[in-house]
């Protein structure tokens, strides 16, 4: 079970109530999710709900917290094993393709997070916001390794054919929206390689 930030072990009607809100929200949307339902699936009372969640945006802001950072610890293991940039790069993208093909696969948490929370100002926008600046900076330093020439251009590049792949592999047939993500990221990581600096 993950520790929180001050090392202390959420309890586990927390942990139930986080895990059935990611199940409910990905799978059925964020506002047409009502907190009663939440509160009977993880079979905790409201009182319970309340000390952990003082509202449902507290409950969605966590959930976009974790699936932060499911992506971040997917990252990480890329980074851990201590490849190159490039193969770095096409880790991430495997990941982002075994993604795609899993059961139950409906897009991206954040894609479908920010189409319910279209205000800039709000906090569940921002929380989106900040996990794809993130992702963007990320891919931005593995590919200003290869070749420091245009990496911002290609990262953005990277980013839109991953959003892509990801509102594509829930509408059509995920093994072939994988295999065309990965040829598109094999494209870019050799074009980038490539680049001579001007």
């Amino acid at each position: 079970m993950a520790r929180s930030e001050t090392g202390v072990r959420p309890s586990e009607a927390r942990q139930r109530l986080l895990t059935t809100a990611t199940r409910i929200f990905y799978a059925e949307g964020i506002h047409s999710v009502g907190v009663d339902l939440i509160i009977a699936e993880a079979k905790v009372t409201r009182a319970t709900f309340y000390r952990h969640f003082p509202g449902k945006e507290d409950l969605v802001l966590a959930y976009l917290q974790a699936a932060d950072q499911a992506i971040r610890d997917q990252v990480d293991t890329a980074f851990a094993a201590a490849l190159p940039a490039p193969d770095a790069l096409r880790a991430v993208a495997e990941s982002i393709a075994r993604d795609i093909r899993s059961p139950g696969f409906r897009g991206c948490a954040f894609l479908n997070a920010v189409a319910e929370y279209p205000d800039p100002d709000h906090p569940v926008h921002q929380a989106v916001l900040a996990h794809r600046q993130w992702f963007l900076d990320t891919v931005n330093t593995l590919l200003a390794s290869i070749q420091e020439s245009d990496a911002e251009s290609a990262a953005r590049h990277f980013v839109m054919l991953r959003d892509g792949a990801m509102a594509a592999g829930c509408l059509f047939d995920p093994a072939l929206i994988s295999e065309t993500f990965l040829h598109g990221v094999e494209g870019l990581v050799r074009t980038h390689a490539a680049r001579r600096p001007s």
